[in-house]
């Protein structure tokens, strides 16, 4: 896969941008010190070369956003694009990055930090020896939940139908109540209101691929 692809020293060049936490289990409980302010924290799982994220926080810029990213050679490509708007003057002071496995979501954040949960695209993990790493299996969403406060959402958007079923199927047994769901995003006008796409689903719906999306939310 390209998004794989060795890039000669981008972990060195991650560890020393201004835009990645290099220790983020030392901000557990406190990440406001870090932007600086009390505004809510939304997070990005898979946040690939960062387009929908640094999109995001540019529209609301009274949001924090932190995107969690575990490949060196994708993440590198979020931060040139960040260090290319600051300094064009287009940047915004509202986000982070992390280079980290998403399991260790407890490990970096508090139960409550978090207010949002954006899985955009994520790996599919086809084979069921692997089900366990999807984003969207029991394992993770019992994670999510332990970590999200009442009334947060988690939103999923996928091109991959089996994967996309997997995950209606795994929500219907968990503790999360499914709000909104779609197998064609852009024949949804109430669900596309304000949608902002990634890299990904520009080139899928280019190819006429149909977007998939849902809405959970965290209910007592």
């Amino acid at each position: 896969m390209s998004r794989l692809r060795n890039v000669t020293g981008s972990r060195d060049r991650i560890a020393e941008s201004g835009f990645c936490v290099n220790e983020p289990e030392s901000y557990k409980g406190r990440w406001s010190s870090l932007f600086g302010n009390e505004a809510p924290i939304h997070i990005e799982i898979g946040m690939g070369k960062g387009r929908f994220f640094m999109r995001q926080a540019m529209l609301n810029p009274d949001i924090n956003y932190i995107g969690i990213e575990m490949y060196s050679s994708v993440l590198i490509r979020a931060v040139q694009k960040a260090e290319e708007a600051r300094e064009a003057g287009t940047g915004t002071g509202n986000y982070k990055f992390i280079r980290m496995d998403a399991g260790r979501l407890a490990d970096v954040f508090a139960p409550g930090e978090i207010k949002k949960i954006y899985l955009n695209f994520s790996d599919p993990w086809p084979k069921e020896r692997h089900a366990k790493r999807r984003l969207t299996s029991p394992g993770f969403l019992k994670l999510y939940y332990s970590l999200l406060p009442e009334g947060a959402a988690v939103e999923f958007k996928t091109d991959n139908e089996d994967l996309f079923r997997y995950s209606l199927e795994t929500i219907a047994e968990s503790g999360w109540t499914l709000t909104a769901s779609t197998f064609d995003l852009y024949s949804d006008p109430e669900m596309l209101r304000g949608n902002v796409p990634t890299e990904y689903e520009e080139k899928f719906t280019a190819k006429g691929n149909k977007i998939c999306k849902l809405i959970i939310i965290k209910q007592a």
